[in-house]
């Protein structure tokens, strides 16, 4: 295996040492995937050669931002670290923008944003800018690369770290890969999977499942233009990438380092479930799946070590875990992948006002803590709502699985008796009976149909939904990601059924344009639906912040409260635990003193209002959804 070139000045001794510490996650991995090709030891070299290269062209003030987050690891984990996720173009026209938008982020208490896909897409239906065309290339749309680097420059100078997409899965059919291999050059094809017949694709399609039945059926597509079948996962015109070829591995890691010379943070990695095909299987989180990105992690790691991976895999629990490293993969693959049971959980305890399913599920599925990683938790994001409830879970709390699963989607959807909701629903499957829901946080959680009513109370009720759900995620562990517009209670946006290329798709109506007009009002607008609702997620932010306990690291306890309407867990920090509490109902609750005080609290202290919270009668009064953080 080749070796890096003799040391000769500091960076290229660090280089040296940091190839060394990765070597065995780096090659160890690849030797499995790969070593039994001829053309191994030439790959192996290239390999090497790239991440010299990426290292000598890394700019020296992210090479001292490397060293910093060398010599503290954590910094991702710490309680100061709250996102903020959002479409440029719909946050701030461009690139440009956004660094005009600084001061409202910091003053949210921002300390890490998430552009959405901003890497140059295919022309038209782009899937919301998933259908990349160039990884090195901004959306022209929104800026160029240079803005690229002068916005993550700024953002650097206020401590805030930047995310951006990297779709690993596949690239759009306009990507210069795929358009070689259209023409017919064998070595791109070999970048995708392109079939002579329909033999294979069918044997592969009997065990596939169809991600976008209503508007994309199939997995594969045929092009009578080349005569040939190509596997299209998503959309007809993502084409997938065969991980099972090195040069793919090659080329997407020099992107991978080409964005982080840029000034990227962390690369979420869209869609990593699919990057392994086996014959027989749903070819979703094979094992090879973790071998790669665990190289993926070491090639980051050797090259741009201040950088991180976000892991975007939207599955069950069992299968989410092993993201964040599991077995031999502990502590070297993903550092942050989404807790999507928890944002399912939290809208199924909210609609049933019973939180028995969101504690069996968290505490039979989630360890208490993970090892050089953390979840990003949220209540709300650019997807929909899938209601991933297994059978099995909902039979553990008596309840049927997929009855349960329909009454989500009916309540959300505002058609249910007595629902405060307003969404939509998205691609809904006759076969299955499956039915997922978009909508906005504010319009889900009730506010829209509380201001149509002038309803006083339930605007107040919404707002608390709204409110406990951002407590939950800054202090359940990990980086809370507030979903832009939600800290203005924006509502749905029913404009996207005006517009063609988004009608179809029902997801545009939780994607609106930023309410410049309506945050600029928040001064004078702290009794307003919008004014109580930054207000709130600003206070929460900070509030996490000034508490070591919500650090990533320390284990969380899921606790049993006998209260159906309660959800609880304690997180075991060493300097004292913090029981948190929450009430998904629009009733008072309260628990005595003495529950707290057998969690391990002992000041009976709330962190959250920072005040005391004994009631009169010595136990904790719980107003309709409360949520306290005591210690």
């Amino acid at each position: 295996m080749a070796r890096a070139s003799k040391p000769r000045s500091f960076n290229d001794r660090l280089f040296a040492m940091r190839l060394e510490r990765s070597r065995d996650d780096l090659f160890g991995m690849l030797e499995r995937l790969f070593g039994h090709r001829p053309d191994y030891p030439d790959f192996a070299e290239e390999l090497t050669e790239t991440l010299k290269s990426a290292w000598d062209a890394r700019p020296e003030d992210l090479k001292w931002r490397d060293m910093s987050r060398d010599l503290e690891p954590d910094w991702f984990q710490r309680p100061e670290m709250n996102g903020y996720v959002f479409y440029i173009d719909r946050f701030a026209g461009n690139l440009l923008g956004v660094a005009e938008k600084l001061d409202y982020l910091q003053d949210l208490g921002i300390t890490y944003i998430h552009f959405m896909p901003c890497l140059k897409p295919r022309p038209g239906d782009s899937d919301g800018g998933y259908s990349v065309m160039d990884y090195t290339e901004i959306n022209p749309a929104l800026g160029t690369m240079d803005d690229f680097e002068a916005v993550t420059r700024a953002c650097h100078e206020r401590g805030i770290s930047v995310c951006i997409d990297l779709v690993l899965n596949h690239t759009a059919k306009e990507h210069e890969w795929a358009r070689k291999a259209w023409e017919g050059d064998e070595t791109y094809r070999d970048y995708y999977f392109m079939f002579v017949d329909d033999t294979l694709p069918k044997a592969y399609e009997s065990t596939l499942i169809e991600i976008f039945p209503a508007n994309a059926p199939g997995n594969f597509t045929h092009y009578e233009e080349i005569d040939r079948w190509v596997w299209t996962t998503f959309n007809e015109h993502q084409w997938d990438l065969n991980w099972s070829n090195p040069r793919v591995f090659l080329d997407m890691v020099k992107v991978m380092l080409f964005l982080a010379n840029k000034g990227v943070d962390v690369l979420r990695f869209d869609a990593p479930a699919f990057l392994w095909k086996r014959m027989g299987t749903r070819c979703q989180s094979e094992p090879e799946v973790h071998v790669l990105l665990h190289a993926l992690r070491a090639a980051s790691r050797i090259a741009a070590p201040g950088v991180i991976h976000l892991e975007e895999a939207i599955v069950s629990p069992a299968e989410m875990l092993p993201y964040l490293g599991r077995g031999e993969h502990d502590g070297k693959e993903g550092n942050l992948a989404y807790h999507n049971s928890l944002m399912v959980q939290f809208w199924s305890a909210l609609a049933a006002r019973d939180t028995r399913l969101m504690t069996h599920v968290m505490q039979t599925h989630f360890p208490a803590s993970v090892t050089n990683a953390t979840y990003a938790t949220y209540i709300r994001c650019h997807d929909d709502i899938g209601w991933a409830v297994t059978d099995e879970d909902a039979a553990a709390v008596g309840v049927s699985g997929f009855g349960h699963r329909a009454f989500l989607s009916d309540f959300y959807e505002g058609g249910f008796p007595g629902s405060f909701s307003r969404g939509a629903l998205f691609q809904v499957n006759e076969e299955t009976g499956d039915k997922r829901i978009s909508g906005a946080t504010a319009s889900l959680a009730g506010l829209e149909t509380a201001l149509e009513a002038g309803d006083g109370e339930g605007i107040d009720r919404a707002i608390d939904r709204i409110l406990m759900g951002h407590a939950l995620i800054a202090s359940h562990g990990g980086i809370p990601l507030v979903y832009m517009g939600d800290e203005l209670a924006l509502l749905n946006d029913y404009s996207y059924l005006q517009v063609p290329e988004h009608a179809h798709d029902s997801r545009w109506i939780h994607r609106p344009r930023m309410d410049w007009a309506r945050a600029a009002r928040l001064p004078d607008g702290g009794a307003t639906p919008e004014g109580r609702v930054f207000d709130g997620i600003r206070h929460i932010l900070a509030r996490r912040a000034a508490v070591a306990g919500f650090h990533g690291a320390v284990p969380t306890e899921i606790v049993e409260t006998a209260q159906e309407g309660l959800y609880a867990f304690v997180r075991r920090a060493p300097t004292g635990p913090i029981v948190c509490v929450f009430n998904f109902t629009e009733h008072w609750s309260g628990l005595p003193a003495s529950w707290f005080k057998r969690q391990g609290a002992t000041l009976m202290h709330d962190f959250l209002s920072d005040a005391r919270v004994l009631g009169p009668d010595g136990g904790v009064p719980l107003p309709p959804y409360a949520r306290v953080w005591v210690g």
